[in-house]
């Protein structure tokens, strides 16, 4: 049964920085002077700290009762608009998906969130065991030989591929030589950051007449100077490159490396392996296709894996079981170096864990299977919107998402893509995801439902577009305002892309704000 979204309304808390909040001498907790036989034991810990290390006034954190701190987030979240909220198919390339809550559960355990990550690897057996069975169950999912989970982002576990191609080359005598990465247009943007940061210069294959690049074009820029080929497949578009075979094996025939980003995964479980391909290595975003939540930009983890003749790069340490015990290996002389600190974000490594013993082989395949559905069954439902349209051959299947177009529209009405999907927050739904930049398709939206969405949820969403849709075209000025019944109203575009409006920290915000 589909549901009405014409009387919502969101909550609209005009609420405060918590920095802002509270008043002087307040407090939430007490917390409990150290006992005189422990300060007579250990002393006092910040004189052994040099002295420019030490705070020369207290740290000011704000001063409020508990009863403050709970209205306060509780009204964020009331907000706020996510999976738990919404069905969420609005967020493409994002593979939103619902976090099985037992999964958090087993993340508050003690034997989790007590564990310290200098702790002797003899009391760490449990988590490195979980690690290192996970890491072979992805050896299995994809085809490679060895994993490491240490990356803590999409873009940081590419940067991580970069890193090991550049490594590869530079112990084979080419490091100066092979300085030039390959990647598509419609791949995620940090196949090319990424490796440009990482020193290379980058060349980006356009599509062509289908939406992705041809065998020839690769061909066309392949020399001795070719590190490599950092793709998405399929790409952001959903569409699924089947050129990718003999463009890996024309790659490494120049003596080039492979790397699969699979941030698009979601239809492939089951279905197609980066080794079975011919890939040299690749990354997952258990953050996203391993249903692990995304946590707001942070607890997100990069799984890196490699064929066998890459290994030896991986970053330190690696996790290993001698037979006896589950190590962790630093004796690692080629490796890249650390990616990030400790062992990366381990709870979300435990959940993806977790979400793939319940599942098992056949229950991932489905997975992949329902995703493909919903995407191609919401695809055509959508096709019936006036003024949306599926840019390229339309018959050609899209895979776990689709980015569409709604250039006819916007001729039609003088709106923008950007106007249409500030409405969808007025019907209690994610403000859809636009396009990665640069924008190749005109006035796009991108959707991708995942395994997570019912027929229901389906049918709902379309019905939404349609009305937008149809208040386009019958009274397109009333758009331009929206939203109207979100919790905040239109965002100044210009300070989305202005360094000036940005504060990280609460120090810059005072300081932009003074």
């Amino acid at each position: 049964m589909t549901q009405s979204h014409d009387n919502y309304h969101a909550a609209r808390w005009n609420e405060p920085i918590i920095m802002e909040m509270g008043s002087e001498g307040e407090r939430g907790l007490l917390v409990d002077k150290t006992e005189k036989a422990i300060l007579e034991e250990i002393q006092n810990p910040l004189d052994s700290l040099p002295q420019n290390m030490l705070r020369s006034s207290g740290l000011k954190l704000p001063q409020i009762s508990q009863a403050q701190i709970l209205r306060h987030y509780t009204r964020l979240s009331q907000m706020t608009l996510g999976f738990d909220v919404t069905p969420d198919a609005s967020s493409g390339t994002c593979t939103m998906k619902y976090s099985p809550k037992v999964n958090e559960a087993l993340c508050r355990n003690a034997s989790v969130l007590d564990v310290h990550p200098l702790q002797n690897p003899s009391s760490l057996q449990g988590i490195l065991k979980i690690l290192f069975d996970f890491g072979e169950i992805m050896c299995e999912i994809s085809g490679m030989y060895k994993y490491s989970f240490q990356a803590s982002s999409g873009a940081q576990g590419i940067y991580t591929n970069a890193c090991l191609i550049r490594a590869y080359h530079e112990s084979n005598g080419e490091g100066n030589q092979r300085d030039e990465i390959i990647t598509t247009a419609f791949s995620h943007p940090a196949d090319a950051a990424t490796p440009s940061v990482a020193g290379f210069k980058v060349i980006t294959l356009m599509p062509g007449e289908n939406g992705y690049p041809d065998l020839q074009s690769l061909k066309s820029v392949l020399s001795e100077r070719t590190a490599g080929l950092m793709v998405t497949n399929p790409e952001d578009t959903g569409l699924f490159n089947p050129n990718i075979p003999a463009m890996v094996k024309a790659v490494q025939d120049a003596g080039g490396l492979c790397a699969y980003d699979q941030a698009n995964a979601n239809g492939l479980f089951g279905i197609v392996r980066a080794g079975d391909t011919g890939f040299d290595l690749c990354q997952f975003n258990l953050h996203k296709t391993f249903s692990a939540p995304h946590s707001a930009q942070g607890q997100g983890t990069a799984a890196v894996g490699v064929s066998e003749k890459l290994a030896k790069f991986l970053p330190a340490p690696v996790v290993d079981f001698n037979g006896a015990e589950y190590v962790l290996d630093y004796d690692r002389p080629e490796s890249i170096g650390k990616i990030r600190s400790f062992l990366g974000n381990v709870q979300t490594v435990i959940k993806a864990y977790a979400w793939v013993m319940s599942l098992g082989a056949d229950g991932l395949k489905s997975v992949s299977e329902t995703a493909v559905l919903n995407n191609n069954y919401l695809a055509a439902k959508l096709a019936e919107i006036k003024g949306l349209d599926l840019p390229w051959n339309p018959n050609l299947k899209r895979i776990e998402q689709v980015r569409y177009s709604w250039s006819q529209l916007c001729m039609d009405t003088g709106l923008s893509t950007t106007d249409l999907a500030r409405k969808m927050s007025d019907y209690g739904l994610q403000t859809y995801m636009e396009s990665h930049v640069p924008r190749l398709v005109d006035e796009p939206m991108t959707l991708e439902p995942t395994e997570s969405l019912s027929l229901d949820d389906l049918d709902d969403y379309v019905s939404v577009l349609k009305k937008i849709s149809d208040q386009a075209y019958s009274d397109p000025e009333s758009l331009k305002g929206a939203p109207y019944k979100s919790a905040s109203d239109q965002l100044p575009q210009s300070q989305f892309n202005d360094p000036e409006t940005w504060a990280m920290t609460w120090k810059a915000y005072k300081t932009k704000r003074q």
